[in-house]
């Protein structure tokens, strides 16, 4: 048994590295397979298309779409309570800003080409 065992890990271990380096080469990251981390990929490979309400809210606060991408939705978190990510054709979805100060909140729907931003919110 301990003879199999040794076998086992002789080819398991080199097998790992062999995947990790490879995998690290080709700039793949394994961090894509949670659904907060898919919708947030996803969202960001869409065309943003901003409501009225949602593009004023960005004038007041001085926001941009990098400040959009970069901070807000590439750092926040979904919350799949308050969201409807079953809706058809495109799912509903709230994003909350991480910790940082201040906090905000999003409200979007995501289409087939398009992310529709509809409310945007400072949470104190």
């Amino acid at each position: 048994m301990l003879r199999k065992f040794k076998f086992y890990l002789l080819g398991l271990i080199p097998g790992i590295l062999l995947v990790f380096f490879i995998l690290n080469k080709k700039g793949a990251q394994c961090s894509g397979y949670l659904p907060n981390s898919r919708v947030v990929a996803e969202t960001l490979s869409k065309k943003f298309v901003y409501s009225e309400d949602f593009a004023m809210q960005m004038k007041t606060l001085k926001l941009d779409e990098k400040f959009l991408r970069d901070s807000i939705l590439t750092d926040g978190y979904v919350d799949f309570e308050k969201s409807n990510a079953q809706k058809k054709p495109c799912p509903t979805y709230l994003l909350t800003s991480s910790e940082d100060q201040p906090k905000y909140e999003i409200t979007f729907e995501k289409c087939d080409k398009v992310a529709t931003f509809s409310t945007l919110k400072i949470l104190r």
